[in-house]
This record gives C-alpha cells, structure tokens and sequence, in this order.
C-alpha cells in the first residue's frame, strides 16, 4: 500500500506537469536514454584506420567515430575510450554542401575546396584554438578523401545549430560548411577527451 503524502502529492504534480509540457513520448525518452551503440562494421573501419596511421596518431587511448549513414536528428558522433570500452554518443550536424536539400542525410562527401560538405576518412586531432567559431580544434586529414581539411579550415566546433532544441522545432539538425559541429555540452566532451593527437574517423556504413 503507498501512503499519500504532500510529498506524494507534490511529486506527482511535477511529473504530470512534465509529460504536459513535453508529451508523453518525448518524456519517456527523457527518462530512459537509449545506450550508446555503434555500428560495429565502422568500428571495425576505424580501429583498422588507426592501425595503418600509427605512426601519424600519437595517442591511441580513445578515438572518435562520426557515423553518417544516421540522419542528422540522431546521435552519431562517438568518443570512445579504447581501454575501458567507455563510448558516449553526441549529435553531429553535417556539411551543407553534403545535404543540399536539407533533408537531414547526408547524401555525399566532398574533399574539394568550397564545396562546404563533409569529408569522409581518417583525421588526426590537432591543437585546440580560439577562432571564427570559438574554441575549436583543428583536423588534419589523413586520407586522400579528406587531404583538404586543413585548408578548409574543418575543425570541430560548437554550434547553436547542432543542439537538441534544433531538433524538438525543426525535426534535423542545421547544417554547417564541412565541419564537426557538436552541441556545447558534447563539444566540451570531445574537446577534453578526444584533446590533441588522436584519431577521428568519418565515413558510412
């Protein structure tokens, strides 16, 4: 039997006011998170990409893997600790150039200057700086699917763009012009975690 108490009585009113406010779906994913889970096909590609750059990737403790066969509304972008098998999942927006619709896929990858799109391949993480977006951290690219990176200027960036809020009003991400856009709090995630020297992989399954 449970007692009813003002206790009671306040927590359930806070609970009814949420599932009002937000929808009974959206509430209930609130509530239980879905667990992080990555195609193990591209983590078998990433692991292999980290294996042929050793030599250009001095710290292989934790890695990044951008997965962008998922649209733009789900979490794709992972950082995962390779010791403890750790892996925490983030939203990611894509390049412009990548979705000219604006669907929320991302339908092709480009290396070329200018074309504003995302870049498939192997990265390696460079030194963090304060630039055109904030605090930033530079890309190196590793392949010749995304040799241009530096000279595109793609970075991981934070973005108002990327956050959740886009998402609850427009059903998709923003778009961006070629760079890793992370929500802020994710950002920060990737900026400490993933840190300078270690290998971000981009592709689609």
């Amino acid at each position: 039997m449970v007692m009813l108490t003002r206790r009671n009585m306040i927590q359930a009113g806070a609970a009814a006011g949420l599932l009002g406010a937000v929808g009974a779906p959206a509430a209930a994913q609130m509530m239980t998170p879905l667990k992080p889970y990555i195609d193990p096909r591209l983590k078998a590609r990433a692991l292999l990409a980290l294996a042929a750059n050793r030599s250009r990737v001095p710290n292989a403790d934790v890695i990044g893997i951008a997965d962008f066969s998922r649209p733009s509304r789900d979490p794709r972008f992972y950082i995962m600790d390779l010791r403890s098998g750790m892996l925490t999942q983030h939203l990611c927006a894509h390049g412009r150039g990548s979705d000219p619709a604006h669907s929320g896929w991302l339908e092709y990858f480009s290396n070329s200057v200018g074309s504003e799109a995302t870049s498939n391949g192997a990265y390696v993480t460079g030194d963090a700086y304060f630039g055109k977006y904030g605090h930033s951290m530079r890309l190196y690219g590793l392949d010749h699917t995304n040799s241009n990176a530096l000279d595109r200027a793609i970075v991981v960036h934070s973005a108002w763009y990327a956050e959740p809020s886009v998402i609850a009003e427009y059903g998709k991400l923003g778009r961006s012009e070629g760079c890793f856009a992370l929500p802020g709090i994710s950002h920060a995630e990737a900026m400490t975690r993933l840190g300078s020297g270690r290998l971000l992989y981009a592709d689609k399954v």
